[in-house]
C-alpha cells in the first residue's frame, strides 16, 4: 500500500509524530507501507529547515526511497523557507536538499506518477 502524509495540525506535529514515530520506522524500513510523499503546513514546515536534525534525516530517507517532500508555498514563504519568483510561484530557500514548495495543484501533479492509495492527515 502507498500512503502520503499531510502534516497540518498545529503544535509541531511533524517534529513529534514524524520525528519520534514515523521517521525511525522509515529509517529502519519497518514502517509497513510505501510512503510516496509528505506535505507540510504551518509551523510543521520548520522541520524541513536546512540543518534541522529531523529534517536532514528525513531528507536522506526521502532521497533514498524516492519520496516527495513538499512545503505549502505560502506557509514556507511566511517562515523564511521559500521566496516568491518573478513568475508568481515560489522557490525553496534554506530548506533540506530535495524539498519542493507548492500548493495542492502542485502536490497532485507531483504525485500523479506514483499516486497514494491513502492520504493520512496528522
Amino acid at each position: 500500500m502507498k500512503v502520503a502524509y499531510v502534516f497540518s495540525t498545529s503544535g509541531h506535529t511533524a517534529s513529534y509524530k514524524l520525528g519520534k514515530m514515523i521517521l525511525p520506522q522509515l529509517e529502519e524500513q519497518r514502517h509497513g507501507v510505501d510512503v510516496v510523499g509528505m506535505f507540510f503546513f504551518d509551523d510543521n514546515t520548520y522541520v524541513l529547515r536546512k540543518g534541522d536534525p529531523i529534517g536532514e534525516r528525513l531528507g536522506k530517507v526521502a532521497r533514498e526511497q524516492g519520496m516527495l517532500l513538499m512545503l505549502c508555498d505560502q506557509c514556507a514563504d511566511s517562515r523564511g523557507l521559500a521566496e516568491p519568483t518573478p513568475d508568481g510561484g515560489y522557490q525553496v530557500k534554506d530548506a533540506v536538499e530535495g524539498v519542493t514548495v507548492g500548493c495542492f495543484p502542485d502536490l497532485y501533479a507531483a504525485l500523479a506518477g506514483n499516486p497514494p492509495d491513502q492520504v493520512i492527515t496528522l
